[in-house]
């Protein structure tokens, strides 16, 4: 056979291997992966198609407008569509721009009709206040390393064959999301953010309900009413079970484990203060966020809406002006550490091992992200993918110079001046940083392990430096986290070891997960460091 019969053949039996590899692999890929843009085209029947989710919105109802839904050729019939958000639809919508924020449910009609991955709704943010376009990835980015949070790529969309433009496409706090993060999906599901912000502290007047301050987990009495204009249940049931979680964070705050995860609780509220999202809890609106009961008894918080981190909302509840850039660079790393009014924060952060663990987990976020530069690298990363869609988006809120110089300066929104993400997070870790509790070096911990003796599990590690040595265990994601003081010299003072290794034995059918916390004057050191998303697995 000829030479270059052979070549030919061979080249050939590469494209094919190839495409045999790859194909599979595109049709498959995750639809939220960041490296990818998305085009998702919408078709409706009507063409005033834009008046009938203006009309929906208005009027507050959940039914959807049908259309087809095509992503990347695909096809997918009947979907249910809506507007959604708050100041993205209706500062939008008044400023006479079509590039609003949509919801689509892709199960509306067909029940078991879903998106690659096995997702069932879209949602489309409109990069409300962001000139630079990467608030909301990025920030997801961030938070996913240390807590459970949602996807967040690009997509670009069309309706009717006519181009919107380039949106954050963010994964919707759902039952598939509950069952990737916690294994199980049928607990009891609040979304803490109040359906009408401009008038829900009036709602509750001569109803005998204590004041509120809306989402913020402030105790309102024992009547649900209270609490019903603040919270959308999203379970069957939960009333009671939210007013006994407001209820522990009032009245039995040094026993708040047995209702809420407190170092998943600790690393949002590191992140939102870290990040100055203040379009969150720890904000003046105290809203944007979920709490998810697992069937063991325990509330999760779950962060969402991040479309306003990095300085975009300058409201942080203590002052009624907005936050000046130097105000938001140098924001107390313990704000509202105080203020009855955030329970959340006033409670957890009045004990003192929790207020340690908090400070920590600042540390860390600092050191990871800001100090070390990677936000910037990530940053101008999502910037270069996204350059060609916001340079050709036509209904862009804001122009492609200020896209450009809000990364790193303070450009206008409009009106609203949206301080550059470098300028805030720059001076906000160096701030930070020089926190007398952050420059303190604290207990060192090495060789933490475990190993199976007969029934029993023996967690052990190094550690110098420490006045007290914590193990915080549970078995499995769900349940009660449970704390118990490490020994130093003896597995529970029944096994000689040398000074200095902690131990500690359990029963196997106790323990799966665990972190190590050990504890000096005025600050702790925590094993694995990112104890709230991966902590160390019981072999």
């Amino acid at each position: 056979m000829p030479i270059s019969l052979l070549r030919a053949i061979f080249k050939q039996a590469i494209v094919i291997f190839f495409l045999t590899v790859t194909i599979p692999f595109c049709q498959g890929q995750d639809f939220y992966d960041i490296n990818s843009v998305k085009d998702i085209k919408l078709e409706f029947a009507d063409d005033n198609w834009s008046i009938q989710l203006d009309s929906l919105k208005y009027n507050g109802e959940k039914k959807r407008l049908i259309a087809t839904l095509k992503i990347n050729g695909v096809s997918y019939d009947s979907v249910g569509v809506r507007y959604k958000g708050n100041s993205s639809y209706y500062s939008v919508r008044k400023s006479g721009s079509q590039k609003l924020p949509f919801n689509v449910k892709v199960n509306y009609i067909k029940k078991d009709q879903k998106l690659p991955g096995g997702y069932t709704s879209i949602k489309l943010s409109n990069v409300f206040r962001d000139p630079s376009f990467i608030r909301e990835a990025l920030a997801y980015e961030v938070a996913r390393e240390y807590m459970a949070a949602s996807s967040c790529n690009y997509a670009r969309l069309f309706v009717n064959d006519v181009q919107i433009g380039l949106y954050n496409s963010v994964e919707s706090v759902d039952k598939k999301f509950l069952l990737k993060h916690y294994g199980e999906k049928d607990g009891i599901f609040i979304k803490c953010d109040p359906t009408d912000l401009g008038s829900a502290k009036n709602q509750t007047k001569g109803k005998n309900c204590d004041t509120g301050e809306y989402a913020s987990l402030l105790n309102q009495g024992k009547d649900s009413v209270c609490y019903f204009p603040n919270y959308e249940m999203k379970s069957d049931n939960g009333w009671k079970e939210l007013m006994q979680l407001t209820s522990y964070l009032k009245n039995n705050k040094e026993n708040i484990h047995e209702v809420l995860d407190v170092d998943e609780t600790l690393w949002m509220l590191a992140f939102n203060n870290v990040m100055v999202n203040l379009d969150s809890y720890s904000g003046k609106l105290s809203h944007n966020y979920y709490m998810y009961r697992d069937s063991l008894g325990i509330f999760h918080p779950i962060i969402w809406d991040l479309n306003m981190a990095f300085g975009g909302f300058r409201y942080d509840g203590n002052a009624s002006t907005p936050l000046s850039n130097e105000q938001m660079q140098k924001l107390s790393m313990f704000m509202h550490y105080q203020n009855e009014n955030r329970p959340l924060i006033s409670s957890l952060l009045s004990n003192s091992l929790y207020r340690k663990m908090y400070a920590h987990h600042v540390k860390v976020i600092i050191s990871d992200f800001f100090s070390s530069g990677k936000y910037k690298t990530r940053a101008e990363a999502l910037q270069r993918q996204i350059d060609f869609y916001v340079k050709n988006d036509e209904n862009k809120l804001y122009d492609y110079d200020s896209f450009k110089a809000n990364l790193r300066s303070t450009s206008l929104a409009v009106k609203a001046k949206m301080i550059g993400i470098y300028e805030l997070m720059d001076a906000r870790a160096s701030k930070l940083n020089s926190h007398p509790l952050l420059m303190k070096t604290g207990p060192s911990i090495s060789k933490p392990s475990n190993r199976n003796e007969d029934e029993d599990v023996i967690i052990t590690s190094r550690i110098s430096g420490a006045e007290k040595v914590f193990l915080f265990y549970k078995n499995g994601k769900l349940g009660i986290t449970q704390k118990v003081m490490m020994e130093d010299g003896g597995e529970n003072g029944d096994l000689a070891a040398s000074d200095g290794e902690y131990s500690f034995r359990l029963k196997k059918s106790e323990i799966s997960q665990y972190f190590i916390v050990a504890e000096a004057d005025k600050i702790v050191s925590i094993s694995p460091k990112n104890s709230g998303k991966n902590p160390h697995q019981v072999k």
